[in-house]
């Protein structure tokens, strides 16, 4: 990656002209963002627009984690893959359609499950992580990890026409497991698979879950730390509530 310090060229400048324009972001903060790095963990209907934003708003280095292959029902709403794709990995497939964005930008494909032994060292290999899986399981463990690892996260969930976010910054906010402590019941809640996805929802919470990892690396204010934010596709609303710290928290407490 291009150090810090280093002048935009002018493609870069062009690239990234509106960006430029923002009082908050401006050349500095767009080089910032140059030289910072983001892991998504999941590349179907969540991880498939926050890494199509954080390519194109000029995240430097980029790793992707899935050990999924492209399915045809992924494909609603997967937007990183293809019909061209089916049966591929879908790290690779990802990571063929943000290089075609966008040349420069580096990626690492990790084509299998986090887990309890190499969590800890990829995300601390990154920046920020971005928690794009599609279930509960999954979702604890990269709460824990990142928590572990002290590494800021976003967390993001969805079903059929609603969705949720929230911002985890170790020692500062409430984790996922202060909220939820521990996963459901094998069925007692509903997959995406059971209860079905709009396509265009994981879009909305992708885009968001890519504008937190930018806010946070140019150190703005207003994350959703201590804050889930929920929508509701169809009566298209937006609620934000408040989360405490849970001081008997497993991980963070």
């Amino acid at each position: 990656m291009t150090p810090s310090n280093t002048p935009l060229t002018d493609t870069e400048r062009d690239i990234y002209s509106r960006h430029i324009l923002i009082p908050e972001i401006g050349e500095e903060g767009q080089r910032k963002l140059l030289t910072s790095s983001v892991l998504v963990v999941g590349a179907g209907g969540l991880g498939s627009p926050a890494l199509y934003y954080l390519a194109a708003c000029g995240i430097g280095r980029i790793g992707i984690a899935d050990s999924d292959n492209v399915e045809l029902s992924n494909l609603n709403r997967q937007i990183l893959h293809g019909f061209a794709d089916l049966g591929k990995g879908k790290t690779t497939s990802a990571r063929r359609s943000i290089e075609r964005l966008r040349p420069t930008v580096i990626v690492e494909e990790h084509p299998f499950r986090i887990d309890e032994q190499n969590g800890p060292d990829i995300a601390a290999a990154y920046d920020f992580v971005v928690e794009a899986t599609d279930n509960f399981e999954s979702k604890f463990l990269i709460n824990d990890t990142c928590v572990r690892a002290n590494r800021a996260f976003s967390h993001a969930g969805i079903l059929a026409m609603y969705g949720q976010a929230m911002t985890v910054i170790p020692g500062q906010s409430p984790c996922y497991r202060c909220v939820f402590q521990e996963p459901p019941a094998p069925g007692k809640v509903r997959s995406a698979s059971q209860g079905g996805v709009l396509g265009t929802v994981p879009g909305v919470f992708g885009a968001i879950q890519a504008t937190e990892a930018i806010k946070f690396l140019l150190g703005m204010e207003g994350l959703l730390t201590g804050t889930l934010l929920t929508f509701d596709a169809a009566a298209m609303t937006f609620r934000k509530v408040r989360l405490p710290m849970d001081k008997r928290c497993l991980v963070c407490g």
